[in-house]
């Protein structure tokens, strides 16, 4: 085999690009025309009518650690001099050294898994109370582990640990909100429960629309996503046209900032302020990632969210990007089904290789395309393998700039030079 053949095939085999089960890509094209023809798509497919994105943990994954290695950082808590001090203050019914054999006897059975451990630790204390026992011991890693999670969730995204992730978040929002103004605003639909969106929304100043009222009390009102925001194009008329600046915000697994509430009659959701790193607040609402997830969500404001996501997926002329997702929730999965089997005109890109997961990457539907793999960097410097379904590759290589006549950095670049002008961190 000649060299130039070798790394034909090499291409082929390392980057993935189907529609349904079938290949795009010919067997004479090297990567350049591989990485031309995913680009030209994305081209395509973002400039269709109604754009949506689905966005899982992998978006966050550079600032947020993922679940085995946040492992490390509950058993660390369990076995800290804080926590047996804590026990101590609080005059627990159990000593610290019950605390670390109870979380050890649970981990054994999942070393690596988080979740699993979570799940076990709700189902037994879902058993207890249906049969009117409790267990102090249970309840304690319960609180413990999902403040850990909300701790590691609740980042300063302005800190250094989390500079990548929120560069990336700014750039992929200034795209979208650039998108021409005669196409629907895009909806951004997250599992995340992190503030990257709000964050680098707010930094932009781009309006978005998250489903909760403005003013000094945030209240949850799923009404608002039929709302939008307009200016006024004649003083001298009633006439309006919608924002261009503007992104629809939907989280569908809650959020760090939401807290439950009496201050509403209709919905007990509000939006709080938090600061980076605080501990949760006792009325939190989030959906902790365990396999019991599922049934939480089928409460408001979860219902209602997954509902907003199911209508939207019936718009016709759309596509739903998705990037980051592992296809662990039931209730989004079976709104993407749904939406395939009553939507002809209803498009899925996924980016990530779930082979050999079953979902959608398994059908042959034309109208779900797949996208993942690697290559080897041109640049000396640049160690690792480039993985073309990552998040920072999509953002900067892959999704275009939708309005190609405007200059995307001039908004951050002025933003920067006033709060330096002001002498501003």
């Amino acid at each position: 085999m000649s060299e130039n053949m070798a790394q034909k095939q090499v291409v082929n085999d390392l980057i993935t690009f189907k529609q349904g089960q079938d290949s795009l890509f010919s067997e004479s094209d090297v990567l350049e025309d591989r990485l031309e023809k995913i680009r030209s798509k994305m081209s395509d497919l973002t400039n269709i009518k109604n754009l949506h994105f689905l966005l899982g943990a992998g978006a966050s994954a550079d600032a947020i650690p993922a679940m085995e290695p946040l492992i490390k950082e509950v058993e660390g808590r369990v076995n800290s001099l804080d926590t047996e001090a804590s026990i101590a203050a609080d005059e627990c019914s159990f000593s610290h050294q019950s605390l670390k054999d109870g979380f050890q006897n649970i981990k054994r059975h999942s070393p690596k898994n988080l979740e699993n451990i979570l799940g076990t630790l709700y189902s037994k204390r879902s058993y207890l109370k249906g049969v009117g026992e409790n267990d102090d011991i249970n309840d304690y890693l319960i609180n413990l582990i999902e403040s850990q999670i909300y701790i590691s969730i609740n980042i300063d995204c302005n800190a250094s640990g989390a500079d990548k992730s929120f560069s990336l978040y700014k750039k992929l929002y200034q795209k979208l909100s650039l998108r021409n103004k005669d196409l629907a605003r895009v909806n951004v639909f997250t599992t995340n429960n992190d503030l990257l969106s709000e964050t680098a929304l707010g930094f932009l100043n781009i309006n978005y629309n998250n489903g909760f009222s403005s003013g000094l009390s945030r209240s949850f009102n799923p009404a608002r996503f039929s709302y939008t925001f307009s200016r006024k194009i004649d003083s001298g008329m009633e006439k309006y046209e919608p924002l261009e600046n503007m992104v629809y915000l939907y989280k569908l697994h809650g959020s760090i900032s939401w807290v439950e509430s009496d201050d509403n009659s209709f919905f007990n959701i509000k939006e709080i302020d938090v600061a980076p790193c605080q501990t949760p607040p006792k009325n939190n609402v989030l959906i902790y990632p365990t396999p019991l997830k599922q049934n939480k969500s089928l409460g408001s404001p979860y219902a209602d969210l997954i509902r907003e996501f199911q209508t939207k997926l019936l718009l016709q002329h759309g596509v739903l990007i998705v990037i980051g997702y592992s296809f662990s929730d039931e209730h989004i999965n079976n709104a993407i089904y749904a939406a395939l089997a009553s939507n002809p005109s209803l498009s899925v890109v996924i980016f990530g290789n779930y082979s050999p997961s079953e979902n959608l990457t398994k059908l042959t539907d034309r109208r779900i395309y797949q996208i993942y793999g690697e290559f080897e960097p041109t640049i000396k410097e640049e160690a690792k393998a480039i993985k073309i379904h990552y998040f920072d590759y999509i953002v900067n290589k892959l999704i275009p700039d939708l309005d190609k006549g405007r200059d995307s950095d001039l908004l951050e670049d002025f933003i920067r030079s006033l709060k330096l002008a002001r002498g501003d961190k």
